[in-house]
């Protein structure tokens, strides 16, 4: 069966595939996760380690200058919104008392910049809630390796994979997907050639002629 053959690969490129975003408190995995778009994890991770060693705290981060904050994610791109998010983000949890972000879709979608992709990182990871977060790794390989239409949308995207993909297997084929298309389903110049499931893959075989 194709997902099953899908799913041994991934598990034989990617066995131990985790999020890459280095944080210590869950505060600070959330902000990364909203500064990680259109970025990648290992700039993100950079520019962190600047700025949750100067201010290391909710209220110091929710207290912090603007412009300081710009200065020091400015590395990652889109750094101004980014810059906002982190500040409202921070304001709002300072403002709400919370000690220890919930296990709560409602309460993170209500956050400023946290949408559903966000919320199902945050959630997998923290909580360990079974979820698949499309990005732009995961949408791309879904739809080269048919799992998805074409013109499907991210929340296509996610209700299809998960309709095929065991659900207790979500949160781990979601890194691995990430991985696949990272290292190797990549955007530009993918390495098809030494891929085991290239023989699903619409992108290959039209490349390949």
């Amino acid at each position: 069966m194709m997902i099953n053959n899908i799913l041994n690969y991934l598990d034989e490129l990617y066995p131990n595939a985790i999020c890459e975003l280095k944080y210590t408190k869950d505060y600070e995995l959330l902000l990364a996760i909203v500064m990680s778009t259109q970025t990648t994890d290992k700039r993100v991770n950079e520019v962190n380690k600047v700025l949750f060693k100067k201010y290391d705290s909710l209220d110091k981060l929710a207290s912090a200058n603007i412009k300081d904050i710009e200065e020091i994610i400015k590395p990652i791109g889109t750094y101004k919104k980014k810059s906002i998010y982190i500040k409202e983000i921070t304001t709002k949890l300072v403002n709400d008392h919370i000690k220890e972000i919930p296990n709560s879709r409602t309460y993170l979608e209500s956050l400023p910049g946290v949408g559903r992709k966000t919320t199902n990182v945050f959630l997998s990871v923290i909580y360990n809630e079974p979820s698949i977060a499309v990005d732009t790794h995961v949408e791309r390989v879904s739809k080269r390796l048919n799992l998805a239409k074409e013109n499907d949308t991210v929340l296509e995207v996610e209700q299809k994979l998960m309709k095929k993909i065991p659900k207790e297997k979500w949160s781990k084929v979601h890194h691995q997907l990430v991985f696949f298309g990272r290292y190797k389903c990549k955007s530009i110049k993918p390495d098809c050639c030494n891929c085991k499931i290239k023989d699903y893959c619409k992108y290959s075989k039209v490349n390949s002629k």
